[in-house]
C-alpha cells in the first residue's frame, strides 16, 4: 500500500518513534504513524473503535488477554475504543521506517451501517448483524486493500467534497470487514455451530467434501433453501459467492497437497474437486500469482 505524494509534502517529522500525521473528518480520523528507530513497549490508545493496518515494516503487538503477535504489511487489526496497545518496533530504522495506518471511526457511523445492513442484507434464520469481534486480526483481501488505498488518497486530498467521499468509502469498508469477520467465525467454528445453523452446516459440508461435485443447486437443497435465497444469504453473510468460497477452500487444499513432491498436478486437481485442469490452473494462478507447476518449482519440490 502506497502513501500519496501529498502525505509526504505536508507531514512533519517531529518524533523518531510513532511520529503522527493526522487528518480529521466528520465520521473518522486517519492517523499515519512512522517509527524511525527500534523501540519497545510503546503505548497507544484511541477513544473510538480503530482499524489499524500495517503499511511498511513490522510491529510486535501486545494486547490485553492476547498472546503477542507480529503485525505485518497487508494485515489489519480491529480494536475497540480505549483498548491499550503495547507495541515493539524491532526492525525500524532511520532510512527504513515502520509505517502504520490507524483509522478511528465514529461509533454512530458503525451503528448506522449496521442498521442499513439489517434492513437490506438480512442474515439467515432471522439473525441480525452486530458489532464484529474486537481484536480481530486478519489479512486484507483485494476489496479491503483497494478501499484503504483509496481512503489514504481521499484523506490527504484537498477537495471540498472529501467528507462525502470518505463517508461512502467508510460504509463499504465496514460492510466488508463485518463480512470478513463473519467468514472467519463460520470457518473457525463450523463444527461447533453446525448443529443449529444451516450456513455453518453447509460450510462444514463443503470442507469435508471438496473432492466431490458441489453445485449451488445441490448445496441449497442441503440447506433446505431455494437456490436464489441460499446464494443471497451466503454472499451477504460471507462477502463472497458459494462458488468463490468453494474454490478458495479447494486451492488451500491444493497448496497443501503440492508440498508433497511425489504428487502429480494432474492428480492434485482431481483430488481437490476440479473437473478441468485448465480451470484449476487459472484459479490457482489467480489466487497465488503462480501456476501450480511454478509453485512447486519455486518451493524446490520439482
Amino acid at each position: 500500500m502506497q502513501l500519496p505524494e501529498s502525505f509526504y509534502k505536508n507531514r512533519k517529522l517531529e518524533n523518531l518513534v510513532e511520529n503522527q500525521t493526522s487528518y480529521t473528518l466528520n465520521n473518522a480520523a486517519m492517523h499515519v504513524f512512522e517509527t524511525h528507530q527500534q523501540a519497545e513497549r510503546v503505548l497507544l490508545q484511541f477513544d473510538k473503535p480503530v482499524l489499524a493496518s500495517m503499511l511498511h515494516g513490522k510491529k510486535i503487538m501486545h494486547l490485553r488477554d492476547h498472546n503477542s503477535f507480529d503485525f505485518l504489511p497487508g494485515e489489519s487489526l480491529i480494536l475497540p475504543a480505549d483498548e491499550l496497545m503495547c507495541i515493539d518496533f524491532p526492525d525500524a530504522q532511520e532510512r527504513n521506517p515502520t509505517r502504520c495506518l490507524a483509522m478511528a471511526i465514529a461509533e454512530e457511523k458503525i451503528k448506522n451501517v449496521l442498521t442499513l445492513m439489517n434492513e437490506n442484507m438480512s442474515k439467515d434464520e432471522g439473525r441480525e448483524w452486530s458489532l464484529m469481534d474486537y481484536n480481530f486480526h486478519f489479512t486484507n483481501d483485494a476489496g479491503i486493500f483497494q478501499i484503504l488505498q483509496r481512503l489514504l488518497y481521499l484523506f490527504t486530498e484537498n477537495h471540498p467534497s472529501k467528507d462525502f467521499f470518505v463517508d461512502n468509502m467508510l460504509q463499504e469498508l465496514i460492510v466488508r470487514i463485518l463480512q470478513t469477520n463473519n467468514r472467519k467465525i463460520y470457518t473457525d467454528k463450523a463444527l461447533k455451530l453446525s448443529s443449529d445453523n444451516r450456513l455453518a452446516f453447509i460450510i462444514q459440508y463443503i470442507r469435508a467434501h471438496l473432492n466431490e461435485s458441489l453445485s449451488v443447486a445441490f448445496l441449497s437443497k442441503k440447506a433446505c433453501m431455494s437456490e436464489s435465497n441460499f446464494y443471497r444469504v451466503f454472499k451477504n453473510e460471507l462477502g463472497i459467492s458459494p462458488v468463490d468460497f468453494i474454490n478458495t477452500e479447494r486451492i488451500k487444499l491444493a497448496v497443501s497437497l503440492l508440498q508433497d513432491p511425489k504428487r502429480k498436478i494432474k492428480n492434485v486437481y482431481l483430488e481437490c474437486g476440479f473437473e478441468s485442469r485448465s480451470y484449476f490452473n487459472r484459479v490457482f494462478k489467480r489466487m497465488n500469482k503462480l501456476s501450480p507447476g511454478a509453485f512447486q518449482a519455486k518451493a524446490g519440490l520439482t
